[in-house]
């Protein structure tokens, strides 16, 4: 499914493109007048990792304009071609200019031999932000060679389930910075997205303040945090986001729409998260909404979304809880068109 979504900021931005006045407040990347850069898979070093990352260039991109980039965080035992070997999402940003970006985790090599994962808050230690484990017995011990030892290493219980080779958060912002050489980014329209492992992730470099400083906004698609980690977004101004889970999803499970606890896994381990009714209320908190939770008409059919937040410069509420008639699964035709119609509608600051 596709759709375009017509709101009065694209109106106007298409009034002012005759005027020859740049809606967009640009920040362009070192990248800017030199040649395109081809789409691919290339290597950037990380410490003593050589980590792989796919890049997709949007079909007549020019080379002087500062276009927006999202990256892209796959899945627990994924690789950089989860989303992108999907047509629609390649599709969608060639429609809307989006340079795509899906770096591939770690932990298939250097030692673990285990699957490939992003590390995000309480993953690596099995340890809540309420200081309780993460999980309900010893049974779910998925814990990574990396990390140590149980109470010796990082992993403090059999509850660790992520690498911990190296630091995610600084690789992220090594990207960003390696992308923007050859190409011309525009670094104020920079979004984060994931599904799964990825989402969780996405949210955890939401709330840290050396990543947040860097996204425009947030798009987590299957994944929640930890138990107890229902910390706001990570920059003072605030950080839009479109929650995107599953309402039969045994593995990721959203809770109810107004959860204020947590959440267990249903299906063959029992994995703590926060309710996504939880989290959106903090960062909806944060963007200073005191409205009653109330439904928004966006998204794509099976797909219901709410937000206590009123409609910004886009048309759009900043922070939006979104449920789709499905389990753990992408169900990009239908959920990607949202992320990126979500992204391409954020105002400028």
């Amino acid at each position: 499914m596709k759709y375009e979504r017509i709101t009065p900021t694209s109106i106007i931005a298409a009034f002012l493109a005759i005027l020859g006045t740049p809606l967009i407040a640009e920040t362009p990347s070192e990248g800017c007048g030199k040649a395109v850069p081809a789409s691919g898979a290339f290597q950037l070093p990380d410490g003593e990792q050589t980590r792989t990352w796919r890049l997709h260039v949007p079909a007549g991109v020019d080379a002087a304009q500062p276009a927006p980039l999202a990256l892209i965080f796959h899945g627990w035992g994924e690789d950089e071609n989860a989303f992108l070997d999907v047509p629609v999402v390649t599709a969608e940003a060639d429609l809307k200019g989006f340079y795509l970006a899906a770096a591939r985790g770690v932990g298939s090599e250097g030692g673990d031999e285990s699957y490939n994962s992003w590390t995000f808050s309480g993953s690596a230690t099995g340890i809540g932000g309420d200081g309780q484990p993460i999980c309900s017995g010893a049974e779910t011990n998925y814990s990574y060679k990396s990390c140590g030892p149980l109470g010796e290493g990082v992993a403090q219980n059999g509850c660790s389930w992520t690498q911990c080779q190296t630091d995610d958060a600084a690789f992220v912002s090594t990207l960003i910075a390696e992308i923007g050489k050859s190409a011309c980014i525009d670094l104020d329209r920079v979004f984060m997205a994931g599904g799964s492992n990825g989402g969780m992730f996405t949210w955890d470099m939401g709330q840290t303040p050396a990543v947040a400083s860097q996204l425009r906004a947030i798009a987590p698609l299957i994944g929640l945090p930890h138990r107890g980690f229902l910390e706001g977004p990570g920059r003072p101004d605030g950080l839009p986001v479109l929650l995107i889970t599953g309402v039969d999803d045994p593995t990721v499970p959203p809770g109810t729409w107004d959860e204020t606890g947590f959440t267990t896994t249903a299906d063959t381990d029992l994995y703590h998260y926060t309710g996504a009714g939880a989290i959106t209320d903090v960062w909806a908190n944060a963007q200073g909404c005191t409205a009653e939770l109330a439904k928004v008409d966006f998204g794509a059919e099976g797909i219901e979304c709410r937000s206590s937040c009123a409609p910004d410069g886009s048309g759009l509420p900043p922070v939006l809880d979104c449920r789709a008639n499905m389990a753990h699964d992408y169900d990009l035709e239908k959920t990607w068109p949202m992320i990126l119609d979500f992204f391409a509608n954020q105002p400028p600051r």
